[in-house]
């Protein structure tokens, strides 16, 4: 099944999934720590009340970034952009629109990064032509696929899972913008 299949198909938890975890693997460009988006997670497994007071929280800790460099990095923009993005209230409505966002930008966000072309757009991807992808859009795309199935098959069980695919792909991200940084200096 296609990443585009797999979101239209997926429930409210799913989505807020996968939002999310698009949002964790990509914590190395907003500079927070890795434990910020914790109590996120959490909010999944326990019925999600307090998701609204969470993000918030959360946003509170990624404010310190400095815009004008944002403005600078278009991978950086994007990932701001998805925490910006993300609903208050967690509706399934809401989070359709966020997940499918993030899901993109996500990818987007890893196609700047890697330094193997892909020209095939973003979207053709998520629909499943993966001929010619670049390493490290492919691997993007397999976690986004991951994060779903796991959410899907095993409910709140296999949100841990769900955040260990994760962490392993902000460990990759964080790898490959240390390495463009040493490249700038």
């Amino acid at each position: 099944m296609s990443l585009v299949e797999l979101i239209a198909q997926a429930d409210e938890r799913g989505l807020a999934a996968s939002g999310l975890a698009c949002l964790d693997r990509c914590m190395p460009l907003l500079g927070g720590d890795d434990e910020v988006l914790r109590p996120l997670w959490a909010s999944l497994v326990d019925g999600g009340g307090d998701w609204g007071e969470r993000l918030a929280q959360a946003r509170g800790s990624l404010d310190g970034a400095d815009p004008e460099a944002d403005a600078e990095d278009e991978a950086a923009l994007l990932a701001r952009r998805m925490l910006a993005a993300a609903p208050d209230a967690r509706s399934a409505a809401e989070v359709r629109v966020w997940a499918d966002a993030c899901s993109v930008a996500s990818l987007q966000i890893h196609r700047l990064l890697d330094p193997a072309e892909d020209e095939a757009p973003v979207d053709s991807r998520r629909e499943g032509r993966t001929d010619g992808m670049s390493p490290l859009v492919a691997a993007e795309l397999r976690r986004q696929i991951a994060v779903l199935e796991l959410v899907a098959d095993h409910g709140p069980a296999g949100l841990r899972q769900a955040l260990d695919v994760s962490t392993e792909g902000r460990r990759v991200l964080r790898a490959v913008v240390s390495r463009r940084a040493r490249g700038r200096v």
